[in-house]
């Protein structure tokens, strides 16, 4: 069965840096292009970073040249470095595959998130 278990996210102040991870069981790995979404309070998830299985990568613009995404195919994990944070990127951080995320019994399965606090 599909497991996504994310870490890294916490409390940083406005132009830290924070490395989120993406530790995923239950599906080839390699096979999948993977994204980083965000959740912002009271809103749908967005898409922020996307990866292909080759390494192929592609940004929101309200994240390029600030976040980095990469992947060890090897570790079955997906990373997404975040430079120069601003208040506007705290939300919970999560990861699924992409364009589609994986289903549990027909339904969007989405792993616990990890919550992305900017403040001074």
């Amino acid at each position: 069965q599909v497991q996504f278990v994310e870490s890294g996210g916490g409390l940083v102040q406005p132009g830290g840096s924070l490395r989120l991870s993406c530790a995923a069981s239950g599906i080839t790995f390699a096979a999948y292009s993977m994204g980083w979404y965000r959740q912002f309070p009271g809103t749908q998830r967005e898409l922020v970073a996307t990866i292909t299985g080759g390494g192929w990568t592609n940004y929101a613009n309200s994240v390029k040249d600030r976040f980095t995404i990469s992947r060890d195919n090897a570790k079955n994990t997906v990373y997404l470095q975040m430079n120069n944070l601003n208040p506007e990127d705290t939300a919970v951080y999560y990861c699924n595959t992409y364009p589609n995320p994986r289903k549990i019994s027909g339904i969007d399965y989405w792993g616990q998130g990890t919550q992305v606090t900017v403040s001074s």
